[in-house]
C-alpha cells in the first residue's frame, strides 16, 4: 500500500509481532512472547468471556454483525488493541487467500441480512433445520475471516449460543481438533459453492457427542 492509502496497514499493531517472539506471537498488550502462553492465556480468556455471553443471549435473540464484534471484544480486549474491530490485513489459511480486508464491513452486512437474519435465533422445530442454520452461519462467517485472530474460536462461539437457543447443551467442538481436522478444513471449502452438507455432517457429530456427555 502507498502512503496516505485509506488501507496502508503498516503502522497497525495487528501488522506486528512482538518483540522477541520470533514472528510467532502478534503485538499484544501483555508483552507475552511466547506461543504456548498466548495459546493458554487466550483460552482461559475465551473461557471467561463464554462464562458471560451464555448469559448475555437469550433464546429469542436474534445476532447481529455488532454482537460478533463484541464476542470478539468480550475474548481479547485484555489481550490485543485491535479485539473487535474488522481486520484491515489481508490473510491467507492453509495456502488460501481470505477475502481482501476491505470488503469486510461490506461482507459483513450482507452476513448479517443474509445468513443471521434467517438463520436466528435458531429456533427450529427439526433438528435438521438446526443443523443446517448452524452449518450455513459456521462456515459464512470463518470465509469471511473478519477479524486478525480468532475467526474459527468466534465462529464457534457463536455456534454454540445458537445451539443454546435450540435447546441443545454447550458444543464440545475438540473433534475437529483431532482426527477430523481435515475433514472439518474440506467442509470450509465445500461452502465456497454453499454446500454446508459436509459442516451439517461434522455439526451433527458434535451435537450427539455433546449430547451425550451432558
Amino acid at each position: 500500500m502507498k502512503k496516505g492509502d485509506r488501507y496502508d496497514v503498516s503502522g497497525l499493531a495487528e501488522t506486528q509481532f512482538e518483540r522477541g517472539s520470533g514472528g510467532r506471537v502478534l503485538k499484544n498488550m501483555l508483552g507475552i512472547k511466547s506461543r504456548r502462553k498466548m495459546d493458554d492465556t487466550e483460552a482461559a480468556a475465551l473461557r471467561a468471556s463464554m462464562d458471560q455471553l451464555v448469559r448475555k443471549y437469550d433464546e429469542a435473540h436474534r445476532f447481529i454483525a455488532a454482537d460478533i464484534c463484541a464476542m470478539h471484544r468480550s475474548w481479547l480486549s485484555g489481550i490485543y488493541e485491535w479485539a473487535g474491530e474488522y481486520r484491515r490485513v489481508n490473510l491467507s489459511k492453509d495456502g488460501f487467500p481470505c477475502a481482501a480486508a476491505q470488503l469486510m464491513p461490506s461482507l459483513v452486512a450482507q452476513f448479517e441480512r443474509d445468513d443471521l437474519a434467517h438463520c436466528t435465533p435458531c429456533r427450529f422445530e427439526s433438528r435438521e433445520n438446526v443443523v443446517s442454520a448452524l452449518a450455513r452461519v459456521h462456515v459464512e462467517l470463518v470465509l469471511i475471516h473478519p477479524f486478525r485472530e480468532g475467526n474459527g474460536r468466534i465462529a464457534r462461539v457463536l455456534s454454540t449460543l445458537m445451539a443454546l437457543q435450540a435447546g441443545l447443551p454447550l458444543l464440545d467442538f475438540s473433534l475437529i481438533a483431532g482426527r477430523r481436522k481435515k475433514d472439518y478444513f474440506a467442509a470450509i471449502q465445500a461452502g465456497l459453492d454453499r454446500n454446508y452438507e459436509p459442516m451439517g455432517g461434522i455439526l451433527a457429530e458434535i451435537i450427539g457427542r455433546s449430547l451425550a456427555a451432558s
